[in-house]
């Protein structure tokens, strides 16, 4: 079993959203695909990997990105829900702007020159929040 640096695990479908995420996050996250399919042995890897850590699930909103959300929500239950809007239906082609506030909302640190003027109500908040700031390791 491999020891991360980040106490977070984040859940994409493919490599393709990974590399997106990278493009975002300035803190060392654990990025683990499903490469779009789910099963029993993929769940207890992924179980196995994430002792002790936060779980997110970030997928597309299409069919195949619920019924990947759906096993999480069956199997764990801990797990935070990360929900893209779905008029861009994937991951991959999220502004950077946009994935930059939705993942400081949910305490991931990112690359504050990339968070969007205006788009939230609590705009004030998250520019204040510690998650908008430099990530120092």
């Amino acid at each position: 079993m491999a020891v991360h640096v980040s106490d977070k695990i984040l859940i994409v479908e493919g490599k393709t959203d990974k590399h997106r995420i990278k493009e975002v996050l300035v803190e060392p996250v654990h990025i683990i695909c499903t490469h779009g399919t789910m099963g029993i042995s993929k769940l207890d890897d992924i179980l196995e990997e994430s002792n002790g850590s936060d779980v997110y699930i970030l997928t597309d909103s299409d069919n195949e990105g619920r019924k990947i959300r759906q096993w999480f929500k069956r199997h764990i239950s801990e797990g935070t829900h990360v929900y893209i809007d779905s008029n861009y239906g994937e991951v991959s082609r999220c502004p950077l702007d946009y994935l930059a506030m939705l993942l400081a909302h949910h305490g991931f640190y990112v690359d504050e020159r990339l968070l969007m003027k205006g788009k939230f109500e609590n705009e004030e908040i998250l520019r204040k929040n510690r998650y908008n700031q430099s990530y120092s390791s």
